[in-house]
């Protein structure tokens, strides 16, 4: 397969930290960032590589030299223009990285989730600051169904899956994008241009979700936090490649009000601490993985469109105070008939309905998930019971401070002072 890097950005924001070279060419670790880039691709066998220069291109071309190809826009194009500009050069699958993104990603994993008939599959994962992102939303196939590009419509509940701006597109998808952009060759962005017009014609976008390392280092304030994560190893153990423990936190009464069944977003009210306590698993470098049992999709009392509200609220009050959960699995299941409205497929007794473990031995396995140094918050003995099946130890809370309960803020400091924190996404 071959990559295309865009790489013909000004930089204007990071000018002061890179002397006037191009921000591809701001130091990481000792090298360019275009240097980890290409070092990436060459690590899963992909030589064919295009690179696209504008703003300082002999810099990018004098430091690479021919082990690269290159492209110059002649005028400023966008990430859409250029990519428009350069279709002759493109093979029929390619993938693209913006040049200044730092990723560490199992790219072989996520050009093979690009399945033929898609015109092109997006990188996906929660990040800190959901509310300035571009947000995408997807079908139960995985299917884009819709890009939000911020500023976000008001009134509306969206995920945390952010456009991390890393993609695999097939040349065909293009076709008449290019022919109808030759016509008037302007600036064009791909989230904000090419996408949506894709999917105007019909298109099949993908989303691929990853809990892997990808940060834009855009602007000074990141380009700080991209080398401190650098230097603390989590960048180079961000891959899926790579196991990472995780806190698996129970849903009602851990994190948010028990409000018997919640059936609608506007019952979803976070706990006092619960946004910081997932915060500080963000910053430990652990995985935060919700696991909740939701009969009220097997009582007929909730869709699962009303569910995945919920949940978008949940995220969206989490990214309010700059948390987020890596991942969510949840329970449809119930045993018990004698509801009105209930849905008899999912009467059943499964293995996934805590206190059954399949839910996390799904997680472990799709997220490389390592048992050791791994938790799990709940409020009830089913879920300490699932821990203790898993082979992990639990925390219990209860937030009847009178009582004496544990909250689940105290419950993670707990977590967090026995051992330092290990490497993982760094989406925040």
């Amino acid at each position: 397969m071959q990559l295309v890097i865009i790489a013909g950005g000004k930089g204007t924001r990071l000018l002061g930290m890179t002397g006037g070279l191009p921000k591809p060419m701001v130091d990481i670790g000792g090298k360019p960032l275009l240097e980890h880039q290409i070092d990436l691709a060459r690590r899963y066998g992909i030589e064919d590589i295009l690179v696209l220069t504008g703003f300082g291109a002999e810099s990018i071309e004098n430091h690479f030299g021919d082990s690269v190809q290159y492209q110059r826009e002649k005028q400023a194009l966008g990430t859409g223009g250029a990519l428009l500009e350069a279709f002759d050069a493109l093979q029929d699958t390619f993938l693209v990285m913006y040049g200044d993104t730092m990723l560490n990603v199992a790219l072989d994993r996520f050009m093979a989730f690009h399945q033929d008939g898609s015109a092109a599959t997006l990188f996906l994962h929660p990040n800190d600051h959901p509310q300035d992102s571009d947000l995408v939303e997807l079908n139960e196939a995985d299917e884009v169904a819709a890009i939000h590009a911020y500023p976000h419509p008001a009134g509306r509940y969206l995920p945390n899956l952010v456009n991390a701006a890393l993609y695999v597109f097939s040349k065909g998808a293009l076709a008449g994008l290019r022919e109808e952009w030759l016509r008037n060759p302007v600036s064009l962005d791909i989230c904000r241009n090419l996408f949506p017009k894709m999917l105007a014609q019909g298109l099949t976008l993908r989303g691929y979700r990853s809990r892997e390392y990808i940060k834009d280092a855009g602007t000074p304030e990141r380009l700080l936090k991209v080398r401190k994560h650098y230097e603390a190893g989590r960048i180079q153990a961000g891959s899926l490649e790579s196991p990472v423990p995780a806190v698996f936190f129970d849903r009602d009464g851990t994190l948010n009000h028990e409000a018997g069944f919640l059936r609608s977003p506007d019952q979803m009210q976070l706990l006092p601490g619960a946004a910081e306590a997932v915060r500080k698993v963000n910053q430990s470098g652990r995985l935060a993985v919700i696991i909740t049992n939701q009969p009220v999709i097997a009582r007929g009392e909730c869709t699962e469109a009303q569910l995945r509200e919920i949940h978008n609220r949940l995220e969206a009050l989490l990214g309010e105070e700059h948390a987020y959960i890596d991942a969510l699995y949840y329970c449809p299941h119930h045993p018990d008939g004698g509801f009105a409205g209930e849905r008899p497929e999912l009467k059943i007794r499964c293995a996934c309905r805590k206190p059954g473990i399949a839910l996390f031995e799904r997680a472990i396995q799709e997220m490389n998930i390592e048992r050791r140094g791994s938790w799990m918050i709940g409020d009830n003995q089913r879920d300490m019971q699932a821990a203790a099946d898993l082979g992990i130890p639990g925390i219990q809370v209860d937030f009847n401070q009178a009582a004496g309960g544990v909250t689940v803020l105290e419950a993670v400091n707990r977590i967090l002072a026995g051992g330092v924190g290990v490497a993982n996404s760094g989406a925040e």
